[in-house]
């Protein structure tokens, strides 16, 4: 049994992470904003974590949002990010020198311009203009992480992981990811029965998607594999198959059955034109892991929008 402290995990990502491990048998305790643990109160978060004796620390703590929200508040956006992630990497240095710090750090850290997403083209050029506000302070995390490591040998292991998905994310457009707003968006629209549904953008964008509680399974198999040479980092959460945003929107209104219009918004942001993340060295490190299929995912997904229905 490890003991297990999920920074920020009351959220969308950080519940996965914390019932998994829960599951697994690790003692695994959250602490947020919520629960009264407030990350811009440096020795507030050390002490607390002094008190919990950590193994390993999974760094959830975030302030995320859609495209929209990342350029319209993008000096808060990146203000409140880096005030966060430099407070948590002091935080487990002077409090719990000794634990794994596991990141998952959001593929728009990656270069705009690239095609497919590869560990070793990481550093290649600027972020796409869209993302600038959040996908830096994800990027400086990866500078954090070297910089802890070398003067304080730090252990930290950092998960690249493309646009993910599930229950449990806000309905709040501005707020839950791209995948789940949309879930959001078709059941509202069908319980409503508004007769149109619209969408940003064009839907030619192509995105990968990866399921949250998927991305739960593979912190919690690192963990029991903290020593394994194979888990290196930066490290692709990859399946290198990405499918058009079009696409997902016609997946999420048939499994729906939502019998309206959608109409799609051109003069909308949509973002990078194309985001896949490649597998080489995820499949080495997890040859035999086996990603939630796309349309179950969708499906727990709408039931967990249907559920929260009418949204707060």
């Amino acid at each position: 049994m490890t003991q297990i402290v999920v920074l920020g995990g009351t959220g969308f990502v950080g519940r996965h992470v914390l019932a998994q491990a829960r599951d697994a048998g690790h003692e695994a305790v959250s602490l947020s904003r919520r629960e009264g643990c407030d990350f811009d109160d440096l020795d507030s978060l050390i002490g607390r974590l002094a008190d919990l004796k950590p193994e390993v620390v999974v760094n959830c703590g975030a302030q995320v949002g859609s495209v929209h929200h990342v350029s319209e508040k993008a000096a808060d956006v990146v203000d409140a990010n880096m005030r966060m992630q430099l407070n948590i990497f002091k935080a487990v240095r002077e409090a719990a020198p000794e634990a794994l710090l596991i990141n998952p750090i959001a593929n728009c850290a990656y270069p705009g311009y690239l095609e497919v997403y590869s560990e070793d083209r990481f550093w290649e050029g600027p972020l796409h203009p869209s993302v600038l506000s959040y996908g830096s302070t994800r990027r400086m995390m990866m500078v954090l992480s070297e910089c802890y490591g070398w003067q304080y040998h730090l252990h930290t292991l950092n998960l690249l992981v493309p646009n993910m998905y599930g229950p449990h994310d806000s309905p709040d457009p501005n707020k839950a990811h791209a995948l789940n707003a949309l879930a959001a968006k078709v059941v509202k629209a069908t319980r409503e029965k508004n007769p149109t549904l619209e969408v940003w953008g064009t839907g030619i964008a192509i995105r990968e998607w990866l399921y949250a509680g998927d991305f739960a399974r593979i912190v919690v198999e690192a963990i029991a594999r903290a020593g394994d040479r194979r888990l290196v980092q930066p490290l692709n959460v990859g399946q290198r198959r990405g499918y058009t945003v079009r696409e997902i929107v016609e997946l999420i209104v048939a499994e729906a059955g939502y019998p309206g219009e959608v109409r799609w918004d051109a003069a909308k942001p949509e973002g990078a034109p194309r985001k896949i993340m490649d597998d080489g060295l995820f499949r080495a490190a997890f040859p035999r892991f086996r990603f939630t299929v796309l349309q179950d995912g969708i499906r727990a997904t709408l039931k967990y929008y249907s559920d929260l229905y009418p949204y707060p």
